[in-house]
């Protein structure tokens, strides 16, 4: 099982940069959008890392309300007429209270143009109520005009205003250097290593906790409930069938009063921190409601991390049926979750507990075919028969050819293919191959990793 990253959240108002910010972190100008068949989605998250030390870098988004997003103005005093006093308490720290929650270090991000503003401050209250590392990034300093007056922002009492340029990049490595330092390690334990890790996620309310519930009361050496992280839920070891297995659970995500913008976005960072710990991952699915948006947000990372799963789709008893139902469903969910098209589905009721012996045994058995490995003569087998089987892809009269392969890693599945001109190989052609190895090993519920390597026949 897997150590997760630690979290660092973007928080502040609209327009102050946080978005170039995120870019300029994980290093890609186009990371707010991800390109994963069958999961246009607004992405949020990303992985970054400084000075040796890795992270999950989160970008909020707007954390006001409509009435206050149209407020520029440096803050009046409170007693003054036409105040703003108090009108930003309600989206802004239900929403920032939700990244806070998440977060190992947060970044408060402000307009040095602008100068301090009301919502500047009631996010800043709300942090300093948190135990939380706070860095204030004073943005869009520019110029040393700029620069001189973020010592404003030491007002918010947040200790030290870092004058940076998120555009430029300018003052940016300097906050960083810092805030590494605040941030917790996450070796991976060698008794941990040793145990599966099974992550439990979903939206909320889509039955998590009840499922839960059902896989520890079944039969089982229960061997201790110990903590995940500061923020997560009681992880849950066991041991099934003689495996030490850790019951990953995401449950506890709706919190009253939360906007729903927050639960959304929140809900699906914490099924990411899960999956990331994870070796696989259960993902829940409400049968009356289908497969949602965020469904396959958090079915989308699961193929970025590639990571294992296993489709449970739950409240089964509450659906009416007949003998047809059950295959249409299943045909429905595997058409909208295309791109996971290798995983297995289960229905199950975790209320009435059908099925639900048969969750732990599937989940064992994705993780043993991840772990599985293909001789190098195996591989070559399949990949000559599939060469053979169809008419190969051509480049301006060049057929490619395929030399042979190996696999050279496993969880995930790992194989690398020389041929002469891995630019021949089209996506179309990359998939064939693929489904033409699982033909021979399905390597069920895991993502398969296959790279291509240009070499001369003549070559080593």
């Amino acid at each position: 099982m897997h150590a997760r990253k630690p979290v660092v959240a973007l928080v502040g108002r609209p327009n102050v940069g946080k978005s170039t910010l995120f870019n300029r972190l994980i290093g890609r100008p186009t990371a707010i959008v991800e390109d994963i068949p069958g999961t246009t989605r607004d992405r949020i998250y990303g992985d970054s890392d400084w000075n040796g030390v890795g992270f999950l870098v989160i970008d909020t988004g707007g954390l006001e309300s409509p009435e206050s997003m149209a407020d520029d103005r440096r803050r009046v005093p409170t007693d003054a007429p036409g105040s703003d006093s108090g009108r930003f308490i309600g989206s802004i720290q239900n929403q920032a209270q939700l990244a806070i929650d998440e977060a190992d270090a947060v970044v408060l991000v402000v307009d040095g143009r602008t100068g301090l503003t009301a919502a500047d401050e009631e996010v800043a209250e709300v942090l300093r109520l948190s135990d939380k590392p706070v860095f204030v990034a004073v943005n869009k300093a520019e110029n040393e005009r700029v620069k001189q007056d973020a010592v404003e922002f030491w007002n918010l009492g947040l200790g030290e205003p870092y004058a940076i340029s998120a555009y430029h990049g300018d003052g940016v490595a300097d906050m960083l250097d810092e805030l590494v330092k605040v941030l917790p390690p996450y070796p991976i334990d060698e008794e941990e290593e040793q145990t599966i890790g099974i992550a439990i996620v979903g939206r909320p309310n889509v039955g998590k906790s009840s499922l839960l519930n059902a896989l520890v009361g079944q039969e089982r050496s229960i061997v201790s409930n110990v903590p995940g992280t500061t923020r997560d839920p009681i992880d849950m070891q066991l041991t099934y069938d003689g495996q030490r297995i850790t019951l990953i659970d995401t449950a506890g995500i709706r919190r009253r009063g939360r906007v729903e913008q927050g639960i959304e976005q929140y809900s699906v960072l914490r099924s990411m921190r899960a999956i990331d710990r994870a070796d696989v991952a259960l993902l829940l699915i409400d049968a009356e409601e289908g497969v949602t948006a965020q469904d396959m947000h958090v079915a989308g990372y699961v193929l970025e991390r590639n990571k294992s799963v296993v489709v449970l789709i739950n409240k089964w008893d509450a659906v009416e049926k007949d003998s047809n139902t059950m295959n249409e469903y299943a045909r429905t969910v595997r058409e909208q979750l295309d791109f996971l098209d290798y995983v297995p589905v289960l229905f199950i009721s975790a209320k009435t507990r059908q099925r639900v012996p048969k969750v732990l045994p599937t989940a064992l058995e994705v993780v043993a075919s991840r772990r599985h490995r293909l001789s190098t003569g195996e591989v070559n087998q399949v990949l000559q028969d599939a060469y053979n089987a169809i008419q190969v892809p051509t480049r301006q009269g060049r057929p490619l050819r395929i030399y042979y392969g190996t696999q050279v890693g496993n969880d995930p599945p790992t194989f690398v293919i020389f041929v002469n001109n891995e630019e021949l190989v089209h996506f179309s052609y990359a998939r064939y191959l693929e489904n033409q190895i699982r033909a021979y090993f399905p390597f069920e519920g895991t993502p398969i990793k296959l790279a291509f390597r240009s070499r001369s026949r003549n070559e080593g």
